[in-house]
């Protein structure tokens, strides 16, 4: 089967990320074509302008619709695209040259109806989002589900780098109306309608994430929150671990507490394992900075994504 590819974008108020993104497409050195769909949700800050700085470089097409969230913006993209494969990447990636050459070069050798790719940091990013990049990928943390590693079952693509065959879309009906966790919720439903997924390790993309600790923190704590959400509408998927980061947080609390009453024991244990995420930072990212950064937004991420888990399993709206 040849594949056609159609790269669907969903654009929020971010026109100066689409162009980066879209500068990025233009290096590629896939040789077959392939269109670009920017869909732009309600903005106020329109992309327009960037997108058609483009039009000579890229088989682009812009479409404004009123905001509905980035699910549903998709599925309006998929509706129109007129490849028989989706890439659905979001507007604050940077796409490296070779990496429509990987996803064709492995659907070619193994072919799936869904894949996901992992996500990595560019030279460029700032030493924050350097840091949230690590915590968000670490074995030590809870990223390392996320795509550097195989081995963690069945492969959960993520929104900001995931693929869908035409035939897959059509099926499931992509993406659910929920605000978050809605990547997740089609891999559920992939699974159901027998379709396969797969982790294309060298289809990585550079991802901006959060700029700011407080944007970070809003992040997790709605994939908190959706957690519980799809656990109680896919009951067989619910899995422990997914406690892990609200009983880290939990147990730290009191660590801090009894530290006021002289026992040191258990804080000394969280003192441990952070001067470890500092040494796995440092060894990784070469810069002390990132590396004490990185301390303080893994501490963002398990209290964002904890706090987060526990509204959603405890207090009904």
């Amino acid at each position: 089967m040849k594949l056609n590819f159609s790269i669907i974008v969903p654009v929020y108020n971010r026109p100066k990320e689409i162009d980066e993104l879209l500068e990025s497409l233009t290096k590629q050195d896939f040789h077959d074509n392939f269109e670009v769909l920017i869909i732009e949700d309600g903005s106020d800050n329109s992309s327009e302008k960037i997108v058609e700085s483009y039009k000579e470089k890229l088989n682009l097409h812009y479409f404004f619709k009123e905001n509905s969230g980035a699910g549903v913006s998709r599925n309006y993209g998929m509706e129109r695209a007129a490849g028989n494969y989706f890439i659905i990447l979001d507007s604050d990636v940077i796409v490296p040259s070779q990496y429509l050459s990987e996803v064709h070069k492995r659907l070619r050798e193994h072919y799936t109806d869904a894949f996901g790719g992992p996500d990595a940091a560019h030279k460029s990013f700032t030493s924050l989002q350097k840091a949230i990049n690590y915590s968000m990928t670490s074995v030590l943390t809870t990223g390392g589900i996320r795509g550097k590693k195989k081995g963690v079952g069945k492969f959960q693509p993520r929104s900001f780098n995931l693929g869908i065959s035409k035939k897959a879309f059509e099926e499931t009906k992509g993406f659910s109306k929920m605000k978050t966790g809605e990547d997740i919720d089609l891999t559920f439903r992939l699974w159901e309608n027998g379709f396969k997924t797969q982790l294309i390790e060298m289809a990585y993309v550079y991802h901006k994430r959060r700029s700011t600790i407080k944007q970070f923190f809003k992040q997790t704590f709605s994939f908190g929150t959706a957690r519980p959400i799809l656990n109680k509408k896919y009951p067989k998927t619910a899995k422990i671990t997914f406690w892990f980061p609200s009983l880290f947080i939990l147990g730290l609390d009191i660590a801090i507490i009894t530290a006021f009453f002289g026992f040191w024991q258990l804080l000394a244990f969280y003192g441990v394992y952070l001067t470890f995420i500092f040494i796995d930072s440092l060894f990784q990212n070469k810069n002390s900075k990132v590396a004490f950064l990185s301390i303080i937004t893994t501490l963002t991420q398990f209290y964002g994504y904890g706090l987060g888990f526990l509204q959603s399993q405890f207090i009904k709206k």
